[in-house]
């Protein structure tokens, strides 16, 4: 019995074990809910003394139910710096009470810090472990279980291990993701694990996450470990540690200031995509980062508000690096809007 024989007949006896039970809920609205987020920021780089203007994200979201048990959701951005990308499209069945199963194009279930949204973010650029090491949407399905008697979620799936731009090709492997989250008061455990394999050399990924939150203070820290099959690169670290501390204010129209502070590092690291003579080779060298920010808001709801954030980055290269203006020192302004 050949694999994708094997992969039919575990799918087809899921959905007849799965008892789906539709219970009619009038108070349920299956109107679809649309918001959106704008990001536009002004950037100088002290490595040449540059700058430049970008429309970071122009996203827009759509998402709803069509039964109680059935949701969805769409996300595109119509500007990633001057490119329109579809991000998210999937649907999802809650086949039983705390069981889902999601189809579609999304994040791959990994990490914490990579699964921020552009409205969520702390700082105005994202951690090298969510931008470098674990940047990965994928089409495929997962399965998602929420226990009843203890907050513990579990979400694990199977993807192409292509593009998202490619959703035609055949493929004789696949990539993995795994994910647990569990609370305890107020703080939050994260483990996972990622298998891809975007060229032919598969790199498999470990995780791990604490999020501590009291009152104004949110302070959180994540480790992950890249190794390369076949020793075909050194294995990568990354970290990301970081501190957001917030207050209520009054100055015209904005109610609250936040500071926050951060320091991520990586070692050097391939995205596991080989050159023209067969080989992996280091897309990102080893680096660190400190990152100190101010956010001042106005909020009105939690789905409509304005950030203006200002951030400066200090970068920590070994010798024989040749810096860039995206790679080095630069302080960012940038406005947000979420509507």
């Amino acid at each position: 019995m050949n694999r994708p024989f094997r992969i039919f007949c575990t799918l087809f006896a899921l959905a007849t074990v799965f008892q789906i039970h539709i219970q009619a809920n009038d108070s349920i609205s299956y109107r679809p809910n649309i918001h959106g987020v704008i990001r536009g920021r002004f950037e100088a780089s002290t490595v040449q003394s540059d700058y430049r203007f970008q429309v970071r994200n122009a996203r827009v979201t759509i998402d709803g139910k069509i039964a109680p048990v059935i949701d969805y959701f769409i996300q595109t951005d119509f500007c990633d710096r001057g490119s329109i990308k579809i991000l998210d499209v999937w649907a999802r069945l809650w086949a039983t009470k705390g069981l889902g199963i999601q189809a579609g194009q999304f994040r791959m279930p990994f990490g914490v810090d990579p699964f921020r949204a552009p409205h969520n973010y702390f700082f105005a650029n994202r951690s090298f472990i969510g931008n470098q090491i674990c940047n990965y949407r994928a089409v495929g399905a997962k399965v998602i279980w929420q226990a009843q008697s203890t907050p513990l979620t579990i979400e694990a799936g199977a993807f192409n291990p292509a593009t998202i731009s490619d959703h035609v090709s055949w493929h004789n492997k696949l990539a993995y993701a795994a994910k647990a989250t569990y609370k305890i008061h107020n703080i939050s455990l994260a483990t996972g694990f990622m298998s891809v394999s975007p060229d032919s050399v598969r790199s498999n990924i470990i995780d791990g996450a604490v999020t501590w939150e009291s009152g104004r203070w949110r302070v959180e820290g994540e480790y992950m470990y890249k190794h390369y099959t076949h020793r075909r690169h050194k294995e990568a670290h990354g970290y990301n540690i970081y501190a957001d501390y917030h207050m209520p204010i009054k100055a015209g129209i904005f109610n609250r200031l936040s500071f926050q502070g951060r320091f991520d590092g990586m070692t050097a690291h391939s995205n596991s995509i080989r050159d023209k003579q067969g080989q992996l080779t280091t897309n990102h060298p080893a680096r660190n980062r400190a990152t100190i920010g101010t956010t001042i808001s106005y909020i009105r709801s939690k789905n409509m508000y304005l950030d203006i954030r200002a951030n400066y980055e200090k970068y920590f290269y070994h010798s024989g690096v040749n810096v860039t203006p995206d790679m080095g020192d630069k302080a960012v302004v940038e406005l947000v809007l979420r509507f």
